[in-house]
């Protein structure tokens, strides 16, 4: 696997794999960020395959495994579940979203979590988006991308959103440490006048 840790905040380059938990199609987008250049890997959909819940759930499991060794990402992001009226189908859907969780976790990678709402909001600019408008933006901020589907369509927005939260972490944590550092400075200075 590749150095898990660059940081983006600094503008070094971080790959991230973004992941549309579903039970039948799961999926998935992979992109490179450095600095504010955002660069297309590669996405698709894993669609399970399997006559019961854990042979599908098994199917989803290798497939995104092939994906990480293939892509080798330094990151993970995954879409919130959303409870809706159907019960055993939101029950369904979190299993599918505990194997989109971990697999990059078992390979070792930090997963950010995302609600549905911020998602749309980083990448279209209104938490209601549809997926039309999901699909639209995602081509802009990856011009010449070829995508696999809705589902990957939204893998990629979960990409870039956490490629965005990520740049935005890590300035602020380069601000944090330089106003302790000045802060510390200060102080040194005030004990050494007053010495």
């Amino acid at each position: 696997m590749r150095d898990r840790t660059a940081n983006n905040g600094q503008g070094r380059q971080m790959r991230v794999l973004g992941i549309d938990p579903g039970l039948r199609n799961m999926g998935w987008g992979v992109i490179e960020a450095e600095g504010s250049r955002i660069t297309h890997i590669g996405n698709g959909v894993c669609k399970s395959e399997g006559a019961d819940l854990a042979d599908r759930l098994l199917s989803l499991f290798d497939q995104l495994t092939d994906i990480i060794a293939r892509f080798q990402p330094e990151t993970a992001a995954v879409e919130k579940t959303f409870v809706n009226k159907d019960g055993a189908g939101t029950l369904k859907l979190g299993q599918a979203r505990g194997i989109a969780m971990l697999v990059p976790a078992q390979a070792g990678l930090s997963v950010g979590e995302y609600a549905p709402n911020s998602v749309k909001k980083t990448v279209v600019g209104v938490g209601h988006a549809d997926k039309r408008q999901i699909d639209h933006m995602v081509r802009l901020q990856l011009p010449g991308v070829v995508i696999a589907g809705p589902d990957a369509a939204d893998a990629l927005a979960i990409a870039l959103c956490h490629a965005h939260h990520s740049r935005s972490s890590g300035r602020l944590a380069a601000a944090l440490v330089k106003a302790s550092r000045s802060s510390s400075e200060a102080v040194a200075q005030i004990k050494k006048g007053a010495a």
